[in-house]
């Protein structure tokens, strides 16, 4: 276990806060904020997005540098026809300054507060900063279905701003300040990522559907690399993309595709269109599998949808359930695999389970359908692209012989220097 002081020690202190906000229209509530983060032992960056003109709070970053970092003044913000397009160019202005600010380790964490403008600019401002940057939004809509999935950071922490429309008061005090202590906290107690460990990527759809990694986590720890397994429930995805693309990861294995499932049948429990991309854009040596491509998610409290009514479907909980595609869609999803892996221009190995690609698609379970699985398996091996190497496996998904095959075409990479050796047998370390 490391201790408190161990942890505080990863952070500079005091850490400082890159607090965004309309100056003009949010002075009491920027200066409230910015005396809970002094108070709480952290410097307050104050960088200033309104238009309107100057208030009672003196920025550190004016929006005339704001506009400018847009590539235009204020004025042309201004004259830029409505409140819509001159948010749109501030917004991209601070998002430049907030990830040039993160480059040069100049901030420790974001705090943004605001409405549904606030809340619109905030949105890009934290796409722009890397997954790990502790980021807060206080917003009057957090968690509303106004927010679509694909502009929430995967790791944003969004605190509800109850009572906060205008002016202060003793329920938006309070607020303000759990958002100032969120983001103070997440600051102080990261522990940074080991970087001198290699890191393997891995999907999974929970442990029931896929257990795979129950077997491979040990295998891999022994040989020294350490394992990140991402639920590719959306918001999953999206983090393992954004990693592979920046290169964390030695190598992928990438065996759990069901988002790229959801999102070409319009589902919202959706990793984004570049779902299967990153790695292979990055180079990065993949090992892929179609584990979970047999299903649709819709939420368990929504409607199904209409194209798959009267397909098996399964429960998984009050959240979240799944129906079974038809053979057609299989097709097409095999197509757009092997299209995906392509494109890939690092190592790319494919497994096909023959015998089944999640735990509900086996004999007597709710999505048991033969005759699908084998149009994905005659689809995947009639258009596997002369960059992928193709291994059909006589087993399911989660038996034995599956890991093992995953595991002998990693040693192999390695064995080539494609994926980095790494130390064998050291302790991993244990995170407080």
């Amino acid at each position: 276990m490391q201790s408190k002081n161990a942890m505080n020690a990863m952070t500079p202190s005091p850490a400082t806060i890159l607090l965004i906000g309309t100056v003009d229209t949010k002075s009491d509530e920027m200066a409230f904020l910015r005396d809970c983060l002094e108070q709480g032992g952290a410097r307050a960056l104050v960088l200033d997005v309104g238009v309107l003109g100057r208030g009672a709070v003196v920025p550190d970053i004016s929006n005339h540098q704001v506009a400018e970092a847009a590539g235009v003044s204020l004025q042309q913000v201004i004259d830029s026809g409505d409140e819509n397009s001159s948010m749109v160019l501030m917004a991209r202005g601070a998002a430049a300054i907030a990830a040039g600010l993160h480059r040069q380790g100049r901030i420790d964490g974001v705090l943004a507060l605001g409405g549904t403008m606030g809340t619109d600019l905030a949105l890009d401002v934290m796409q722009a900063l890397p997954l790990g940057c502790p980021k807060v939004l206080l917003s009057t809509i957090s968690y509303s279905h106004l927010l679509p999935p694909d502009r929430i950071p995967p790791d944003l922490i969004m605190v509800l701003w109850a009572g906060g429309l205008y002016g202060l008061n003793s329920l938006c005090k309070s607020a303000l300040s759990q958002a100032a202590g969120a983001v103070l906290g997440a600051c102080r107690s990261v522990v940074a990522p080991d970087r001198q460990r290699p890191v393997v990527g891995m999907t999974s759809l929970g442990s029931s559907a896929l257990a795979y990694m129950k077997r491979l986590k040990p295998e891999l720890e022994r040989r020294g690399y350490e394992l990140a397994v991402f639920h590719t429930t959306g918001m999953g995805g999206r983090a393992f993309e954004e990693l592979a693309r920046a290169g964390r990861f030695v190598a992928v294995m990438d065996f759990s595709l069901q988002e790229l499932v959801n999102h070409m049948a319009g589902s919202c429990v959706s990793a984004g269109a570049d779902r299967l991309l990153g790695a292979g854009r990055a180079g990065v040596p993949q090992i892929v599998a179609p584990g979970a491509t047999d299903m649709v998610d819709y939420p368990t409290w929504g409607q199904q949808p209409a194209r798959f009514a009267g397909r098996p479907e399964h429960a998984h909980n009050r959240l979240i359930a799944s129906v079974c595609i038809d053979p057609a869609m299989r097709r097409e999803v095999a197509r757009e695999i092997n299209a995906r892996l392509a494109q890939a221009q690092g190592p790319t190995a494919l497994l096909v389970p023959l015998h089944g690609i999640e735990g509900w698609d086996r004999p007597g379970q709710p999505l048991h359908d033969p005759e699908g699985l084998q149009a994905l398996v005659d689809e995947l091996r009639a258009g596997a692209g002369a960059n992928t190497r193709l291994q059909c496996l006589p087993a399911h998904i989660n038996d034995p012989l599956f890991a093992e095959a995953a595991l002998a075409q990693f040693d192999q990479w390695v064995a080539e220097g494609l994926i980095p050796a790494a130390q064998p047998g050291q302790p991993l370390q244990q995170a407080a």
